[in-house]
């Protein structure tokens, strides 16, 4: 299908980590976001993070639900993200969650790249469907 381009807002909330302390560097949150542009839709999930003691690392995994419209179709998918900042495999990645998508985004595949320009969150998304 090609690739759609917009801007996004996110909140983070920070959230429990269950049987850990404090200083264990693990953080877990919510995220609620706002999509819009050819991807006008809402997304939330859970992240959960591992900073260190260098503040420049971390790494960070997240799932989030998607729902709204892409391209006009209806539907929902899924998005997994992986994160890691620092050291030799420094990158993000997210992809479309195999057979995650729903209603008119049946079959949807692809990756999303998110990039933050003069404090403003934008998304690149790379689609097929089908």
């Amino acid at each position: 299908m090609g690739t759609v381009r917009g801007e996004f807002d996110v909140a983070m909330v920070p959230q429990p980590v269950a049987e850990l302390n404090s200083d264990s560097g693990v953080g877990r949150m919510t995220l609620d976001k706002r999509y819009q542009g050819a991807l006008t839709a809402t997304g939330r999930g859970e992240f959960l993070s591992y900073h260190g003691a260098v503040p420049t690392s971390a790494v960070y995994v997240a799932i989030e639900k998607v729902e709204g419209t892409l391209d006009g179709r209806h539907g929902s998918f899924a998005l997994q993200h992986t994160g890691v900042m620092g050291g030799d495999h420094a990158g993000l990645r997210i992809i479309v969650a195999p057979d995650s998508g729903t209603d008119e985004l049946t079959g949807l595949r692809g990756t999303m790249n998110i990039r933050m320009e003069q404090g403003k969150h934008y998304y690149d998304f790379d689609y097929t469907l089908g």
